[in-house]
C-alpha cells in the first residue's frame, strides 16, 4: 500500500512538472476567459495579464512556456512588450505568439521582427488555436536539441560557449558568439538588422548598424568568409 502511494505521489509530481504554462495577455475579459477555459481544458496551466507592462512582470514571475499576446492594449502595446520580453535574459527561450485582430501584412511582419514565434489572427476557432499552441510548444524539444549545432565543419556548443572550426577550438566574445549562434540556429533564414539588434543586444543598449557589421566581419575572419552571407538592404543569413 505504501509503495502504491509513493508511486502515485511521484506520478502526480511528474505530471505537475510536465504541465505547460501559458500566459494570456489581452485587455478584453471575455476573450481571456474563453481562451483560458479552452486551454485549461487541454491540460495547460494558464495565467492572465491585461496589458504589456503586467505581462512582463507576470512572465518574470511565472516563467511561462508560451505567451499569447494581443497587440492593441493600454499602457504598453503587444509589440513593445514582445521586444521587452525578448530583451529579458531570464525569459530566454519562452515562445511568443501574437493573437490579434490586426491582420494586415505589415503588422505580421512587424510582429516577427519584434521577436514573435507565431502570428495568429482573430477570430480563431478554439480547435484551431489549440492546434497552433501544440505546434508551437512541440518546437521546445527541437530548441533544446539545438544546444549543440553542427553544420559542416563547424560545431557550436551553447552550453559551454565554445565554437570548433575543423576541430580547432575558438573562444569568441559573448556578442560574437550570440550573433553566430542566432544565425546558425536557423540556416538560410534571413535575419533583419532590427531583429539581430533585438535578439543579440536587446532594447536597453544603444547600438548602431555599424556595430553589427563589425561583429560579422570579426566572425568571418574566424570561421571563414563564405559562411555568413550579406543580404543587401535587409540583413544576414548563415548558409548551410
Amino acid at each position: 500500500m505504501r509503495q502504491r502511494l509513493i508511486g502515485l505521489a511521484i506520478a502526480i509530481l511528474r505530471s505537475r512538472i510536465m504541465v505547460k504554462k501559458i500566459l494570456i495577455v489581452d485587455d478584453e475579459q471575455d476573450i481571456v476567459e474563453l481562451l483560458k477555459y479552452n486551454l485549461e481544458k487541454e491540460g495547460y496551466k494558464c495565467y492572465v495579464a491585461s496589458d504589456g507592462l503586467e505581462a512582463i512582470e507576470k512572465a518574470k514571475i511565472k516563467k511561462p512556456h508560451l505567451i499569447l499576446l494581443d497587440i492593441m492594449m493600454p499602457n504598453m502595446d503587444g509589440m513593445e512588450a514582445c521586444r521587452a520580453i525578448r530583451a529579458e535574459e531570464s525569459l530566454h527561450g519562452v515562445f511568443i505568439a501574437f493573437l490579434t485582430a490586426r491582420g494586415e501584412e505589415y503588422s505580421e511582419i512587424a510582429g516577427f521582427d519584434a521577436g514573435a514565434d507565431d502570428y495568429i489572427t482573430k477570430p480563431v476557432k478554439p480547435r484551431v488555436l489549440i492546434s497552433r499552441v501544440k505546434a508551437i510548444l512541440s518546437r521546445q524539444k527541437e530548441e533544446e536539441k539545438k544546444e549543440i549545432i553542427e553544420i559542416g565543419d563547424i560545431i557550436i556548443d551553447r552550453s559551454a560557449y565554445n565554437v570548433f572550426v575543423r576541430g580547432v577550438k575558438l573562444m569568441l566574445p559573448k556578442k560574437e558568439f550570440e550573433l553566430l549562434y542566432l544565425l546558425a540556429s536557423k540556416p538560410d533564414k534571413v535575419y533583419s538588422r532590427e531583429s539581430i539588434l533585438n535578439k543579440v543586444w536587446g532594447l536597453d543598449v544603444s547600438v548602431v548598424d555599424r556595430t553589427i557589421d563589425v561583429h560579422i566581419r570579426k566572425i568571418r575572419e574566424k570561421i571563414g568568409e563564405n559562411r555568413i552571407k550579406t543580404i543587401k538592404g535587409v540583413g544576414y543569413k548563415f548558409e548551410a
